[in-house]
């Protein structure tokens, strides 16, 4: 039967394409970035922090912005660095390139980059709990409510699991446990490209009404603007639950003890999180970031001050 219910369109899917920054050249010219001890030795207000962050995770990108916001009016300088891969941004905490990551799932999806370089990085806060890597198909696809129910059916999707960016932790996830587990691993293949393109064909194949399996996560805004539905993972393929973390490089808390202190009570529920990212995906959309985390703070007078204990 046709599908008649109109999708929701959202413009941010074409505009998402970002390119990543070399971490080496992020610190500023006159040396802020290296020199914010020397800046703020007394722990006073003020000085450069380097906020890295991935934008085609939207999570990123709307903690991002609103770590931005709370902290310019604190007196601090702000310098945003967008990135379209893990790697390099745990690379950067390590090397002191980069101050802050404002949303990592350090516990199993950014694992390998944890074992890698975790001594050299400061765990700030788990600011939410929960988070899940998931397969997702379209809801009229009555049949298929389990990643075991793709087995014997590569041509019905072409062969095809549409994934997100070669480096994501998902993408390792669901080549490393999840195709072998399952025995996907001979009829599929997993196509790697980005967010935003997996987006766009999910977009498409909806459309038409079209088989589609794809690599998702949650908390994620796309689980709400798509009409889309999780498959059971009865082997645990994917992982257990967890929690969204805020990631500073070696000595931040030292060079920044009022910073650390407030990003150490940083947490947002479920509703938060989801109105949050809402206005900075959806409602505001790309470029406008600065204005829906304004509106968002406006909505949610008291967060700030929850921050400050």
């Amino acid at each position: 039967m046709k599908r008649t219910k109109k999708l929701r369109r959202v413009g941010f899917i074409a505009g998402l394409l970002t390119t990543a920054m070399v971490l080496a050249g992020c610190g500023s010219d006159d040396g802020d970035n290296g020199d914010t001890a020397g800046d703020n030795g007394d722990n006073a207000a003020g000085g450069t922090i380097t906020m890295g962050y991935l934008p085609s995770w939207t999570d990123g990108l709307a903690t991002a912005y609103l770590m931005k916001n709370i902290l310019e009016d604190e007196g601090y300088t702000v310098e945003m660095t967008e990135l379209t891969e893990a790697a390099p941004l745990y690379q950067g905490l390590a090397d002191g390139d980069v101050d802050i990551y404002p949303s990592a799932w350090s516990e199993a999806t950014h694992v390998d980059y944890m074992d890698e370089h975790g001594d050299n990085i400061e765990d700030l806060a788990t600011y939410y709990g929960g988070a899940v890597l998931t397969f997702a198909v379209p809801e009229y696809m009555d049949d298929v409510n389990s990643i075991a129910d793709l087995q014997g059916q590569a041509d019905r999707f072409d062969g095809r699991i549409v994934g997100i960016e070669p480096g994501a932790g998902l993408t390792r996830v669901t080549k490393e446990s999840v195709m072998p587990t399952y025995g996907l691993d001979e009829d599929y293949q997993l196509q790697e490209s980005s967010t935003t393109a997996m987006l766009a064909e999910l977009q498409t194949a909806i459309d038409n009404e079209e088989d589609i399996v794809v690599t998702l996560w949650r908390p994620f805004w796309a689980n709400a603007s798509f009409p889309v539905k999780d498959l059971e993972d009865p082997e645990g393929a994917l992982g257990d639950p967890e929690g969204l973390h805020v990631l500073a490089r070696d000595g931040f808390s030292d060079d920044f003890a009022d910073v650390a202190e407030m990003l150490g009570n940083f947490e947002m529920t479920d509703e938060q999180f989801g109105t949050l990212e809402d206005l900075v995906v959806n409602e505001f959309g790309e470029g406008q970031e600065e204005e829906a985390v304004a509106q968002w703070l406006e909505d949610n007078p008291d967060f700030v001050d929850s921050l400050k204990g």
